[in-house]
């Protein structure tokens, strides 16, 4: 059953699958997104149950989710960023995004880096941050995670002028409290009842978070600069 969360003016959840959400959204500044990929990826199939995009030569495989969704994410905004890059086959691009995870994943049983593709023209980019050391993971909620301070700073690598971000996979509604603390506008899409519940909560908590006095303003959509 499909559900509609309008937390404030500027964020709007959806609970739902993404590949029939998406036609009803008009166009975005950037899509920001970690869709399923990786856990298991040499069988096809996640450790959480998720099937993984597939390429064919006849084009994206119809798996859960299909691949056809990729065209209609890149077709939403003229800048995206899309992390998981190295198990999808996308446009050439020179920014690479690279999150080094630190000393905290060497030589363990994980991924020690991280690989985005970035749709904006420039020169690769890498991140280091340990989440380990950190404590990023304190109160992890979802199997594929990130840090908050890596999603915003993928908003941040492509630059002014967005003030509106789309994840059609927002999972514990990671991105959606890394625009609530850039003064982005946000659209989030889930089809998991539990995560979205969660991402609901999380973004609601950060909406409320005592900012010390400061309003952040985000910039003015590629639109709205135009005058459209």
């Amino acid at each position: 059953m499909s559900r509609i969360e309008q937390l404030s003016d500027s964020v709007t959840l959806y609970l739902g699958d993404c590949r029939e959400i998406l036609p009803t959204l008009g166009k975005v500044d950037a899509v920001v997104t970690d869709p399923p990929y990786g856990i298991g990826a040499s069988s096809g199939v996640g450790k959480y149950g998720r099937q993984k995009f597939q390429k064919t030569d006849k084009g994206w495989d119809a798996s859960t989710p299909d691949g056809s969704v990729i065209d209609a994410i890149l077709a939403k905004a003229p800048a995206c960023v899309m992390w998981g890059m190295n198990y999808f086959r996308l446009p050439p691009t020179r920014r690479y995004l690279v999150w080094d995870k630190g000393a905290g994943f060497k030589n363990r049983d994980f991924a020690e880096c991280e690989l985005a593709w970035c749709s904006i023209d420039g020169n690769a980019r890498v991140l280091t941050r340990d989440p380990l050391a950190r404590g990023d993971y304190a109160q992890k909620l979802h199997p594929t995670q990130k840090p908050v301070p890596v999603m915003e700073w993928s908003i941040q690598q492509l630059g002014g002028g967005i003030a509106m971000v789309l994840d059609p996979f927002m999972g514990s509604g990671t991105t959606g409290v890394a625009c609530v603390r850039l003064g982005r506008r946000f659209i989030g899409i889930e089809i998991d009842p539990g995560y979205f519940d969660i991402a609901c909560r999380r973004i609601s908590d950060e909406l409320n978070a005592p900012r010390l006095g400061l309003d952040i303003v985000p910039p003015p959509s590629q639109q709205e600069a135009l005058g459209l």
